[in-house]
């Protein structure tokens, strides 16, 4: 069985307050784009998993794909298997890229050996991968509160848009993120300012990483200009970066950009 883990990107994402375990409680709009891994998983004699794309840093056996397989074989009786992952989706950028990949094998293996999981059980294992695992199990846009996991599905379509992403190839680590910003109750939440037409999101939709990661990297502050400078009509940060993406009512023509027709 062969699908395609996609990315998602954050429209606005405001860091609320410091949770007694160590975690940060958010709010913010996860929205599903086109942009895709390749996995595929196969009954084998042994298990087995081989990446190709993308090299991805670490261990095999930290891949959020094999905890997912890890974690189903703990509960059900399913054979091995081989997964092959082909990475196009840049790690560490704010595109939950990883947490997709996971995600989608615990659809896969639900399917293949039909197991019986509902949504809600799978969403159950994929918090276990991951605060933001749980969103790409329905992969619809959605609300996301708590740490990510606290998804309320909204009714969001950017069809008819352009999206424009570049990614600097800048590591920006949780700890560099999280270190210059202060957690606080915005004045708006993203829930209503999402509500607001895309030409009004320049002024209030707004990601608090952004506050503490441009003075470290004023690059990404100035992608971001350029997006704006190239005709976007909102743009962003993604995640704790550093990821760039620009909304436009027509196509980009930057070559360095990725256009993605929404």
């Amino acid at each position: 069985m062969i699908t395609f883990p996609n990315a998602k990107i954050n429209l606005g994402l405001n860091i609320v307050s410091k949770r007694e375990d160590g975690y940060h409680n958010i709010e913010s709009c996860f929205y599903p784009i086109p942009w895709h891994d390749c996995l595929e998983v196969i009954e084998a004699a042994s298990f087995a998993f081989h990446s190709y794309g993308l090299d991805i840093p670490g261990d095999s056996s930290s891949n959020l794909c094999v905890k997912a397989y890890e974690l189903i074989k703990a509960d059900f009786d399913i054979p091995p298997v081989e997964i092959h992952l082909l990475k196009n989706i840049p790690m560490g950028a704010g595109l939950g890229g990883g947490s997709s990949d996971g995600a989608f094998t615990l659809k896969m293996l639900n399917d293949t050996f039909e197991l019986g999981l509902s949504d809600l059980q799978l969403e159950t294992y994929a918090l276990l991968l991951g605060s933001d695992c749980p969103f790409f199990i329905k992969n619809q846009s959605s609300i996301a509160k708590g740490r990510g996991e606290d998804l309320e599905p909204i009714d969001l379509n950017l069809s008819g848009y352009y999206l424009a992403i570049h990614n600097p190839a800048i590591h920006i680590s949780t700890k560099e993120a999280y270190a210059g910003v202060i957690p606080k109750q915005p004045e708006i939440s993203v829930s209503e300012l999402i509500k607001t037409p895309v030409g009004q999101w320049r002024d209030s939709l707004k990601n608090d990483f952004e506050a503490s990661i441009f003075p470290n990297h004023p690059e990404i502050a100035q992608l971001k200009k350029e997006i704006y400078e190239g005709g976007a009509i909102y743009a962003s940060m993604t995640g704790s970066g550093s990821t760039v993406f620009g909304v436009f009512e027509g196509k980009a023509m930057n070559a360095a950009w990725r256009l993605l027709a929404l």
